[in-house]
């Protein structure tokens, strides 16, 4: 097995994209331009100096938009700039034949470890999620996976009796949990075996998933801000509980407004008025509304972040 340190904070990247028009596609076909690999360049060195691990091409990384060789060309970009810290690679699909094919590709490219949806839209019984992770196993062997539970996004929720058939997968090392629901992420825990992580997939729900025996947090809000994010988590990870509960506190705000609507459009939104990085998006995803914008250029300054003209 392929030994990285999955612990910790894990930054779930964005993808920025060129304005509409640009790199060769239209706003009425995709809604942004090529990918701004200069932009994603300079996203994994300025969040890398903080986060224990980067995930990329997962659904803050609008990956359901980006084509196979654009998919390569982050990849690589994130490898290089990472400078030794593990590189993530989402590779899921509701084809179990697709996902294979994406796993093998990110294996061959150097990917650390990946990232893998539980199969949307098919709603698949647990003898398919099975067979679809083992065969995502068999075609990048040795390879770390983590299980993405997001059932808002996939329309099917993995309870905690059936990932209990997938941790005996030995590729299988870990479960990023984004049901929202807390009572679940504790069962999960609590039967949790050996040697296997789970990690928070909501930031506003990392500092009571963490007290509950989680092991770290894929983060939205660490695009924004890595530094504070890395302290909370490092603050929960310690048992320092005064300290971890003052920076939730802290930091909830910008945290509800990067969820005001689907991730990751506030997200794009913020990085337009911080001036990081165009706020285009990919169509079906669409620019957020006035309020939203309103809402993260207020917030942003009380976080240190200036906000353009």
């Amino acid at each position: 097995m392929k030994q990285a340190n999955f612990g910790g904070l894990g930054v779930a990247l964005a993808t920025p994209f060129r304005p509409a028009g640009e790199g060769g596609r239209t706003a009425a076909e995709y809604g942004a331009g090529a990918v701004d690999l200069a932009a994603f360049r300079a996203l994994v060195s300025r969040v890398g100096a903080e986060a224990d691990f980067l995930v990329a091409l997962g659904s803050t990384g609008e990956a359901a938009t980006i084509g196979d060789e654009e998919r390569d060309e982050v990849v690589r970009s994130c490898l290089e700039e990472a400078k030794g810290r593990p590189v993530v690679v989402g590779t899921g699909h509701n084809s179990t034949a697709k996902a294979v094919e994406l796993g093998a590709r990110a294996a061959r490219l150097g990917a650390d470890a990946l990232l893998v949806v539980t199969p949307y839209y098919n709603k698949p019984q647990i003898a398919g999620l099975e067979a679809h992770f083992r065969a995502v196993a068999a075609a990048a062997p040795g390879l770390p996976i983590i299980v993405y539970n997001v059932p808002a996004r996939t329309g099917l929720n993995l309870a905690p009796k059936d990932l209990e058939r997938l941790w005996a997968i030995p590729e299988v090392v870990a479960v990023k949990e984004s049901s929202g629901n807390l009572a679940q992420i504790g069962e999960i825990l609590r039967t949790i075996p050996e040697g296997r992580r789970l990690f928070s997939g909501d930031d506003a729900l990392a500092l009571p998933a963490m007290a509950l025996g989680g092991h770290g947090l894929i983060s939205v809000l660490g695009n924004i801000l890595p530094a504070e994010t890395k302290a909370l988590v490092d603050a929960a990870l310690a048992g320092r509980r005064a300290e971890a509960a003052a920076l939730h506190a802290r930091l909830l705000p910008l945290i509800d407004a990067l969820f005001l609507e689907s991730n990751p459009a506030p997200l794009k939104a913020a990085f337009g008025l911080a001036g990081l990085a165009s706020d285009a998006l990919r169509l079906p995803l669409a620019p957020v509304q006035a309020s939203t914008r309103a809402r993260l250029a207020e917030l942003l300054p009380k976080y240190g972040i200036p906000v353009r003209a």
